[in-house]
């Protein structure tokens, strides 16, 4: 196949998608970067050129934009991160190039003109690959990969994003962030419906605070209840993480959230129904009222820790 011409989109906080992208034969590697960084950080990790967006766009002015770009440069694999914004560009880009997008990406190789890709399918329950020799469009977690050093100089080119007819982008806000990605955390204490009120909530932040770890979430607490923010919500349509520990408080487990966090080292739950799915899927489950439990493990291992 020669040179594979590559593009990732992301933040420069999704730079781990190149450690991906390296495994294609000989492959020359371009970003567009989302939002703002120091572009020649890039160029550790072997990309030869930067995109800059530096103003706000809308999810379709985007698409056109991004259209453009890839047919200029006839790139065979683009991969993103699967945010809120690139879920919905990622699907319009792909059906009007007439090519696949493969979601949950964990693999990458090429033999020949034959890319082989391999991503979690069936609700994280197997692994499926699939063989494609055309252009391919890919979304995966960007903290699921390790970018190789291989330090080449960048340049970059400031895009100017098209304006699709008919929308008018009003106003922008920015969501405030928290500290830290919850996809980057290693440890995460993790909450759901088995809490009843909203100040129930600081049961698992004392033992968030005890433990060093950060507070995730099951949808119900970000989507319907809106008791945290989505920056916290773990699950197939929130975030994926891979901590050291994951430890879920008061949730069921239903697929929708265990495909959001199946690759984390170590699992508890603590439950108080004997038949919550999630104890068929944890390395170590406690069937317990959470409110007698949750208090009586902080203050262990406050003594254990000396916090």
């Amino acid at each position: 196949m020669g040179v594979a011409k590559v593009l990732v989109i992301g933040s420069i906080n999704d730079a781990g998608l190149i450690g991906l992208v390296q495994k294609v034969d000989n492959p020359e590697v371009h970003y567009l970067m989302l939002g703002t960084g120091d572009a020649s950080q890039l160029g550790r990790y072997g990309v030869a050129k930067v995109y800059l967006l530096t103003t706000q766009v809308d999810e379709l002015s985007f698409s056109e934009t991004l259209i453009d770009l890839i047919k200029s440069n006839d790139y065979s694999v683009i991969i993103g991160p699967a945010s809120k914004f690139l879920k919905t560009v990622m699907p319009i880009v792909a059906q009007k190039l007439l090519a696949p997008l493969i979601v949950d990406v964990i693999d990458l190789k090429q033999s020949g003109t034959v890319f082989e890709i391999t991503y979690n399918g069936i609700g994280n329950r197997a692994q499926v690959t699939v063989k494609v020799s055309d252009r391919i469009f890919l979304m995966a977690p960007s903290a699921r990969f390790k970018p190789n050093e291989k330090a080449t100089t960048v340049t970059t080119e400031t895009l100017q994003p098209k304006t699709v007819t008919g929308i008018k982008v009003v106003s922008t806000e920015e969501k405030p962030k928290g500290k830290v990605r919850i996809e980057d955390a290693e440890l995460i204490v993790s909450v759901g419906r088995g809490f009843k009120k909203q100040e129930d909530l600081k049961l698992a932040f004392e033992l968030a605070e005890v433990l060093g770890a950060e507070i995730g979430c099951s949808r119900p607490i970000a989507a319907d209840l809106k008791w945290l923010s989505e920056d916290h919500w773990v699950g197939l349509s929130g975030h994926k993480v891979r901590p050291k520990l994951y430890m879920a408080i008061g949730i069921s487990g239903q697929p929708q959230h265990l495909a959001g966090m199946m690759e984390a080292k170590t699992v508890v739950v603590i439950n108080n129904d004997p038949n919550a799915p999630f104890l068929k899927n944890c390395d170590y489950g406690v069937v317990e009222d959470l409110y007698k439990f949750v208090p009586a493990l902080t203050k262990k291992l406050r003594e254990l820790l000396k916090k």
